[in-house]
Order: C-alpha cells, then structure tokens, then sequence
C-alpha cells in the first residue's frame, strides 16, 4: 500500500534539519561524511564527528556576529566541504541560509542579497568577495562578510576570514537545535529568472524532513549510510542541495565535494559512486563519449549496436520483473562481454541509482543507459516542490517522468497543466504573495506552469512549458521540446532550439556535439576539425540533414523541423543561453542567434 502524506507528516512530526543531522552524527560518529580532492591529488576527509565539531564552531561565531533566528545568511560557495559545515551551522544558530549561483555579477548580488534581507554574507575567495564589495555602499542590512580563502591576505581589513569562524569557542548542538522550529524557514532558492527577476522559493524545516522521508520510501535499497555520493551541482539549486547536502546529512552518505561541474568526469572514476544525480547535459556527453569511441573501430561499434538491440527488450523485461530465465542468462552474458567494460571504464559499475532531471533527457538515451545496466531513471520537480513531484527508481518507462513520489499527489488541472500537493510544497515566495496566489491555489495544489498526460499506469510525461509551446502562423501548437529531443537524437548533434512561434514552419538551431562531430570528422579523412570549421562543412551539414529526416519521420508535416542552422558554438550552463542547470533560456538564444533565425526563413 502506497504511503500518504500524513503518514509522512507523522512520521517526520518535530523533526528538523538540526535534529536528523544530530541523529546520524551520535549513531554513525566515525562514518566519513566529506571528502574532496587536495591540490597535489590526494585526498582529505572529515567523519560526522569531525563535520558537527567545526559546524558547533560557526554556529558559535554566527552568534558571535549577531545572527539571530530568522535571519538570513548569504552563501557564495562551491562544492567544497567547508560549504556543508557552513549551511549547517546556519541552522544551528536558528538562520536560514540562502545560496546564490557562483555565477551572479555584482548587480546580481546587490538584488539577491538586498531582497533576502541577509545580515552575513560568507563567500569563497577573493574572486567573489569582489563583487560583494562593488556593491557594498548599496547593501544595508549586510553587517558582515567573510572570505574563506584568501592566502595573500588582500582582504580589506573589515572583511573576516575562515579563522574568524573557528576561534570563537563552541555551541551546544543539543542546546542549539532545540531554538528551530519545522515550521522555520530552513532555506531560499532563487529561481534563475529566466522571465525577470527571480523570485525566493521559500522551504521550511517540514518541507526539507518530508521530503528526505519522502525520497527513503522512493528508493530501492532501505541502507544508505556510507553510499557514496558526488556533490558538484550549484548548491543553489534545490536538486544538489537535496541530493547531496540534506539527504547526506540525514542518511549517513559518504560526500564527496567536485568544486566545478566541469570537472566531474574524473571524480565519478575516482569515487565509484552509488547514487549519481545529474542534468541531462552529463548523461548526453557521457553517452556521446562512449559512442564517439566505439566509432573509431567499425567491427566494435557494430557488435556493440548489435548487443544493445537485443539486450534492449531483456533490460525492460527484467526491470519489470517479466524476463524468463533464457533472457537473463543471454542478459549476462551481453552484459559480462560488452556493457560491464563501458561501465567499469567510465566509472559507473557501482552506481545502485542515477538520476536525470531538472530538464528533459531523450527517452533513447534513458533507454541506452538502462540497457547497459546503469539503474537510471528521470525524475520531475520544481523548487517550489523541494525537489521531486514524480518519479521512480525502478519499472522505468522511458519518455515518461514516473509517478508521483510517495506521499504527494499529482494531477492534471483541466487544462492539462500538472499540479500537485504534499508536504514538500513550499509556503510561498518571499514578500510576493500575488506571485504565491498565482502558483499555490486556495486548495494546496501548486500549479507546475508544465502541460502534461498520464497513463494507464499513472505514469506522467511532460508535454511542454505552458508558456513554450510554440504556435505556428498557421496556428499548429507544437512542443518544441520533443522536437529537441530527437534533434539531439543525431549523432553529430550536442544541443538544440526548436524555432517556430509565429513563423510559416518550424526550425531549429543544432549544436554540433564538441566531442563526437570532431571524431567524425577525423573519420571521414576531414583536416580541419575545429568546430566553427565544421559547422560549415559540406560533409557534415549533409550528414545533420539526413539525420534530420530520421528524426522527424514520427512528426507529421506541421509539426516536423523543416530547416535547421548548424553552430560551432557549444552552449555553456550558467550563460545568456543556458540556465545554471543547462535549460534553454529561448529568449537569450533567439537574440543572440537572431540574424541565423531570421536566415532560415529568408
């Protein structure tokens, strides 16, 4: 029998994140909590004993400083364990930290900081100290700023550094816990203001324990402490937060911080890990990698297509417990000679869960993980939902985003819009409330603002942003979505934007991907694989053109991508085209891109 949301509410009732976090320090104190990667490659650690004695420290000096519960603090961090010890401790001193992307300009900051109200700001280094400081005369609640990195000593001498957090004594963490409430306000996640300012997602100490709750009932193993996890994510975001920084404090995880998301590749070797959460972008390059290699060698990229027809059906009937016998011995062997050397070579051989979200991920390369035996599934949320709204870790349908998480409920409106309600539901942005009026209704539901359809099975699928779709001047509402989705389908293709609102037919933008078009290239006896070079290449544009029929042939004709414009230029999260998390910010796109656009329909 599937679990309620009262039924959670009951089982989380008086929790808070200082509580659960004390738990698994007293049960787990030697457990290693945090790890991360020296300057000279080896590695440093800290257990949960090691993570709650220098969180009693800042909690100790955010005191000291005058912060009082209510207040905010203001994060400007990376992946780094001094992150967990620092949000942690915020709680501790009845604060709500709030973190703002590493990428925010001075002007950013001057908002964000101004709109939180936040007393502290504690930022990395130097580099993001300085954008603090352009804006200081502008900030008046800001009381204090501390750097934790700063080995030439040139901050300004009223800016504190990390030894300032560790030399004031102390706090009791029973005594210090005891000052929150579940009904506090745990944290604030700014959306990324794709469509103006952004607005401050507000989630409580509830939000955060019913949803870590929430999450336990989703997975598929009941032990979690010391499964390895990496953090490299924008902490910012609710996704990294989640995955790493509470469920990691509350279950015992074993941590270990990657400072930028670039450079996650060699860590997801070195770690091993169980539970891997990224954005679709990851998957699509590790996926393009693999293939990139195989076609280097014709013989192994036949055999390797070949194992993964017939293995494909097998995968599917063994996750839903359907397979005979026959088919799991054929199974291991396809798995033993061909899909455990990708895995074990990319570093993925151990991962019990992966998970892709924050933006759609083409069902073929779901599936093409799913077959070579990497447990991955697609999950489906908002921040305004701490997280997840749908998903599940096993009987994965492709194409689709799961059902509702355990405990929350998930419909559509009578438009088709998807809305949910539960205990992950936030409680509202921050000094906006006809803003929370228009996304949290009178009943509890919160309006996604994502068109979608359910099956037989109660599984969802996203259509579109409502505000996305495209309309035709002929008046055809088309989804561009699904269209980039079997864009990026063609192998010389990295990324891509349908185009199409108020034009006489759709087209779209193609990225060439910047590790297989090269590979290709090299292939078919192309010099010059530079990727600007290649994007005008007649090869190559013939190779995307006949890509392009293969991957419309499911579209009728109003709907299918007629022209496209193939680019050199990969798009970078966190940019004028990309949000932090690698959704497409079409407005950014189509001015940057506007003369190709306009090229397209010449």
């Amino acid at each position: 029998m599937a679990v309620t949301n009262e039924e959670i509410a009951e089982a989380v009732q008086g929790q808070t994140i200082p509580t659960e976090f004390l738990k698994i320090v007293r049960a787990h104190p030697d457990q290693v909590a945090l790890r991360w990667k020296n300057d000279d490659d080896s590695w440093g650690e800290w257990t949960y004993t090691d993570y709650a004695e220098r969180v009693a420290q800042v909690a100790a000096a955010l005191g000291d400083l005058g912060v009082e519960r209510g207040d905010k603090v203001v994060l400007m961090m990376r992946n780094d364990p001094k992150f967990h010890v620092v949000d942690m401790a915020a709680y501790f001193a009845g604060a709500t930290p709030v973190s703002i992307y590493n990428s925010s300009s001075a002007e950013q900051v001057e908002y964000l900081v101004n709109h939180s109200e936040a007393k502290v700001a504690i930022v990395q280094d130097m580099g993001f100290l300085q954008r603090f400081l352009d804006v200081r005369p502008a900030l008046p609640t800001l009381e204090t700023i501390v750097v934790l990195e700063d080995p030439d000593g040139q901050a300004p001498s009223d800016v504190l550094g990390h030894d300032d957090l560790h030399s004031r004594g102390s706090v009791d963490l029973d005594e210090a816990s005891k000052v929150v409430e579940p009904a506090d306000l745990a944290t604030m996640i700014y959306t990324s203001g794709t469509t103006g300012p952004p607005k401050g997602v507000m989630l409580t100490h509830y939000n955060i324990c019913w949803t870590v709750q929430c999450l336990k009932h989703a997975l598929p193993f009941d032990e979690y402490v010391g499964m390895r996890v990496i953090s490299y994510l924008p902490m910012a975001h609710i996704a990294e937060r989640m995955t790493s920084h509470y469920a990691g404090a509350f279950l015992g995880y074993e941590v270990t911080t990657c400072p930028e998301p670039t450079g996650v590749a060699p860590y997801i070797g070195a770690v091993q890990p169980h539970f891997f959460f990224g954005v679709p972008r990851v998957f699509e390059k590790v996926y393009a990698g693999v293939n990139a290699a195989l076609a280097l060698d014709e013989e192994k990229a036949t055999k390797f297509a070949e194992a993964i027809e017939a293995a494909a059906p097998i995968a599917e009937a063994l996750d839903w417990g359907t397979a005979t016998d026959e088919q799991k011995a054929t199974y291991d062997f396809l798995d033993e000679v061909a899909f455990k050397p990708v895995r074990e070579l990319i570093g993925i051989n151990e991962l019990r869960v992966a998970v892709s979200g924050a933006a759609p991920i083409p069902a073929e390369i779901l599936r093409w993980f799913r077959t070579i035996g990497v447990p991955m599934s697609e999950i489906y949320g908002m921040s305004e939902s701490s997280g997840p709204m749908t998903w599940t870790a096993t009987k994965v349908k492709p194409g689709s985003v799961g059902p509702a998480v355990p405990g929350c409920e998930v419909k559509l409106a009578e438009d088709g819009e998807i809305i949910c309600r539960g205990g992950n539901v936030f409680s509202g942005y921050y000094k906006e409330p006809e803003k929370t009026a228009e996304a949290l209704d009178e009943d509890g539901w919160l309006h996604s603002g994502d068109i979608g359809e359910i099956d037989e099975d109660g599984y969802f699928r996203i259509v579109d942003r409502k505000k996305e779709l495209i309309i035709t001047a002929g008046g055809k509402n088309i989804s561009p979505a699904n269209l980039e989705g079997e864009l990026k389908m063609i192998p010389l293709v990295g990324q891509a934007c349908a185009i199409g609102d108020q034009r006489p037919f759709v087209s779209a933008l193609v990225v060439l991907d910047p590790e297989v078009a090269p590979a290709w290239a090299q292939a078919q006896g192309i010099e010059d694989t530079d990727l600007a070079s290649l994007a005008e290449h007649p090869a190559v544009v013939a190779e995307v053109e006949a890509g392009l029929t293969k991957a419309m042939a499911k579209f009728n004709h109003a709907e299918a991508v007629k022209k496209v414009k193939i680019l050199g230029e990969e798009w970078l999260p966190d940019s004028d085209l990309l949000t932090p998390t690698s959704k497409l910010k079409r407005r950014g796109i189509h001015a940057r891109y506007a003369s190709e656009i306009d090229e397209l329909y010449s």
